[in-house]
Parts: C-alpha cells; sequence; structure tokens
C-alpha cells in the first residue's frame, strides 16, 4: 500500500512566497548591501507576516 504525502503544499507556498519577496527587495535596492539585506528578509518573510499579524489582531 502507498502512502500519500499532503505536506508539500505548504513548502510550495514557502518556495512562491520566497522568490516573490526577493524579487520585491531585490528590485528596491539601492545599493548592494541593500540587495543582500532584503535577499535575507526574503528568507524569514513568514516572520515579519505572523508578527504583523499579530499585532493587527492584538490591537
Amino acid at each position: 500500500m502507498k502512502e500519500k504525502s499532503t505536506h508539500a503544499t505548504g513548502g510550495a507556498v514557502y518556495g512562491l512566497g520566497f522568490i516573490g519577496a526577493a524579487i520585491y527587495y531585490i528590485s528596491i535596492a539601492s545599493t548592494f548591501w541593500v540587495g543582500v539585506l532584503g535577499f535575507l528578509k526574503a528568507i524569514v518573510w513568514p516572520v515579519f507576516l505572523v508578527l504583523e499579524a499579530l499585532k493587527f489582531l492584538g490591537e
């Protein structure tokens, strides 16, 4: 009997979000190091999303 994996959706959403965030942050960067910082922000974008959601819900 084969087992189905149903956990790939979260990885796909994170991957697409990462690509979109990286493109956004790098495209608005004015210098190389701001672009590097934007790339690092793109890696942890879910943290910003959850933080803003919790701020919104806490008000």
